[in-house]
C-alpha cells in the first residue's frame, strides 16, 4: 500500500477540531506526549514499514522545509 499523499480524511475541519479538543487543558510536555502516542497508535494501525519509513522521511522534510523559511 503506497503512501496516500491527497487529502483523505472528510470533514477535516471537524477532524482538526477534535484534534485540538484533545489537548485542551493538557501543558506542552503532555500535548507533545498526547501527539507522540496518537502517531505511535496510528502507525500500529497502518502496520505497513514501507508506508511508515516513507511517512517519517516526509513528515521530517517538511519540518526542515518548513524551518528553512
Amino acid at each position: 500500500m503506497p503512501l496516500n499523499h491527497q487529502p483523505n480524511i472528510p470533514n477535516q475541519d471537524t477532524f482538526y477540531a477534535e484534534l485540538i479538543r484533545g489537548q485542551q487543558d493538557l501543558s506542552d510536555e503532555q500535548a507533545d506526549m498526547m501527539i507522540a502516542k496518537l502517531a505511535l497508535i496510528l502507525a500500529n494501525h497502518v502496520g505497513d514499514r514501507e508506508v511508515l519509513t516513507e511517512a517519517i522521511e516526509l513528515a521530517r522534510a517538511n519540518t526542515l522545509a518548513a524551518a528553512a523559511a
